[in-house]
């Protein structure tokens, strides 16, 4: 997929940004064609190839919210019980960069936060996951940050 200058994107590790400019920068010694994308105060440049199909993406279109809602009210999936794996679990998902892993991270933490206290990773973890998701909310049904949180955590059932 090609994005071009003014396109809004979500990349995968900080969220809602838009591509201000391609140009060419040196990447591992080889000069390369780079998305550049403004992420709030953040600039950051992205190779166009192959591998930036991984990072970048459009944001989600109003009809796949109905998908997600289905996410956050379902049950959610097991954790792992040590915490270092539980770690990458997490990151794992966070790192695809889709939002329906955005879901099950912000699920499934919430649910995990029922019964067990999260540590600081885990917090770190869930506020970023769950900060990217409404983000991309707010902007994709045009809603206010406030009016999507509050949906999120009716559906959350809390």
């Amino acid at each position: 997929m090609s994005f071009h200058v003014g396109n809004k994107v979500i990349h995968c590790t900080h969220g809602l940004g838009e591509i201000v400019q391609i140009e060419q920068k040196t990447v591992h010694g080889h000069l390369a064609d780079c998305y550049v994308v403004r992420v709030n105060d953040l600039m950051i440049w992205i190779p166009i190839d192959d591998r930036q199909q991984h990072s970048l993406r459009l944001p989600a279109q109003p009809e796949e919210f109905v998908e997600l809602c289905a996410i956050l009210t379902g049950p959610g999936e097991p954790l792992q019980e040590d915490r270092i794996q539980r770690k990458d679990q997490l990151l794992t998902q966070m790192r695809d960069g889709q939002l329906s892993s955005l879901c099950r991270v912000v699920r499934d933490l919430n649910q995990f936060k029922r019964s067990k206290k999260l540590n600081d990773q885990e917090n770190s973890i869930l506020e970023r996951a769950t900060n990217s998701l409404l983000t991309e909310w707010a902007h994709s049904l045009g809603l206010s940050q406030d009016q999507a949180q509050q949906t999120m955590l009716e559906l959350l059932g809390r």
